[in-house]
């Protein structure tokens, strides 16, 4: 139920954040606590959407009611004050209060910080131009489209998820793209070289110049973008900038609260943070890496779901333990399908083994460490992914048949018969069957 606040209300849970982590940490806050007062805030307008799917909806592939992840009807029902389009300015832990925007506050009981991320803008001379956007919300997506008949060509800078996807979207409208990538290679935060390689060569079969090794130094035009000037003096035409580095979490609110942060807020096994009945998940959050074994951002959306989940349980009284999550990527650009997973690139020491095949238009590596796996790519043909993740989710012993992992023919009948027996009779070991959640697209977050 929307509601426009009367200066101070109180709540027994407050949850900042209305994307996976915060619906996530409300519907399982409402499994166990039907009744209690619960409320969300977000500075978007909007009911809770996929933001991974921003992509299409500049692509005029998806309406905001096709990318919803819950129906508009979900507040209500769920008995959820929504608090839409509203600031959180500050937070007071002893009183347990937030200062909101226009003078409100709220007091809680129980606060979720699940506030995401913002994107990171360089100090590049130009940046405040006309015509330069970034590309992490809806709203970044409906300003591009809005700008779209004043532009023919664009610069993405960017090769990372965020770029592609904002890339192939603008080549679906029409424009002409130049994505500039600074490293050696796109995606090469989550891909191995040769996976990195398959997807450039998609981009280029779609027209997309792709310029690796610079960076932009200089944004050109009277008032408007006319063009970059690359770091070594060249120069690229443009009328539309898309500024797509990275995304920083926003620990605002932690810090100024005195909240432990690292690199984002780090949380226990319990998503708890340093402060008594505050919690955190989502992107904002430094939660538990299976992978490597301690916490690290992982800002991937089934992580934040999940996170979320965990928390909403802890607040509501029912202690439970967060499986720890890892970098998980399900995607299809310029018709590529790559799913890609935990440590794709192990570090120059001894103790790690790459298996890798490819053949035509698939390939397939794995990556182990003392017989664990530890990574995994999947291009072309991804449909045995979920069983390679699972099995370095719940930490198998893979030795015995690793060489097969990559195989052609893999499948649940290349593991050990008592191995598949139990994966089909029985959830993950050490997870909660609601906890749960297969390597999904985002076009399948988007529909559930």
């Amino acid at each position: 139920m929307a509601k426009i606040l009367a200066k101070t209300m109180r709540t027994k849970y407050l949850i900042i954040g209305n994307s996976a982590g915060g619906i996530g940490a409300a519907e399982a806050i409402r499994e166990v606590d039907k009744t209690g007062s619960l409320a969300i805030i977000s500075d978007e307008p909007y009911p809770a959407y996929s933001r991974p799917l921003i992509a299409k909806y500049l692509a005029r592939e998806r309406t905001l009611e096709g990318m919803l992840f819950r129906p508009t009807e979900f507040y209500n029902q769920s008995n959820i004050i929504s608090l839409l389009g509203r600031r959180v300015n500050g937070l007071g832990l002893e009183s347990h209060t937030a200062e909101l925007d226009g003078g409100d506050s709220i007091i809680w009981e129980r606060l979720l910080i699940a506030s995401g991320g913002v994107p990171i803008v360089p100090r590049i001379e130009g940046v405040g131009k006309r015509g330069v956007f970034t590309f992490i919300t809806l709203d970044d997506a409906k300003a591009i489209d809005s700008f779209l008949d004043n532009a023919d060509k664009a610069v993405v800078i960017g090769g990372g998820l965020i770029g592609v996807s904002a890339t192939e979207a603008l080549v679906k409208r029409g424009i002409e793209v130049t994505l500039v990538e600074m490293k050696e290679r796109i995606l090469n935060t989550i891909l191995d070289e040769q996976a990195s390689s398959m997807s450039e060569e998609a981009l280029r079969q779609a027209g997309v110049r792709i310029i690796t090794d610079h960076t932009v130094a200089e944004i050109s035009g009277e008032g408007t973008v006319r063009g970059v000037v690359l770091d070594n003096g060249d120069e690229v035409s443009c009328n539309l900038l898309v500024v797509a580095i990275g995304v920083v979490p926003r620990t605002e609110l932690a810090l100024g609260a005195g909240i432990k942060v690292n690199r984002g807020i780090v949380v226990d096994r319990f998503m708890a943070t340093n402060c008594l009945d505050v919690y955190s998940c989502g992107d904002v959050a430094e939660a538990y890496d299976f992978v490597y074994g301690e916490n690290r951002l992982t800002p991937i959306w089934p992580n934040a779901f999940i996170g979320g989940r965990t928390a909403g349980y802890n607040m509501a009284g029912i202690q439970t333990e967060y499986p720890g999550g890892t970098a998980m990527n399900s995607l299809n650009y310029f018709g590529l399908d790559i799913v890609a997973a935990g440590m794709v690139v192990p570090p120059d020491e001894d103790g790690y083994e790459v298996i890798s095949k490819k053949e035509g238009s698939v390939y397939k590596e794995a990556v182990l460490k003392d017989d664990l796996l530890v990574g995994m790519v999947f291009v072309g043909d991804i449909e045995r992914s979920g069983i390679v993740f699972s099995l370095m989710r719940d930490r198998v012993d893979v030795g015995g048949f690793k060489q097969a992992l990559v195989a052609p023919d893999f499948g649940l009948v290349s593991l050990p018969r008592e191995l598949w027996q139990e994966r089909l009779e029985t959830p993950p070991s050490g997870l909660a069957p609601n906890l749960v959640m297969p390597l999904e697209t985002e076009e399948d977050l988007a529909d559930e």
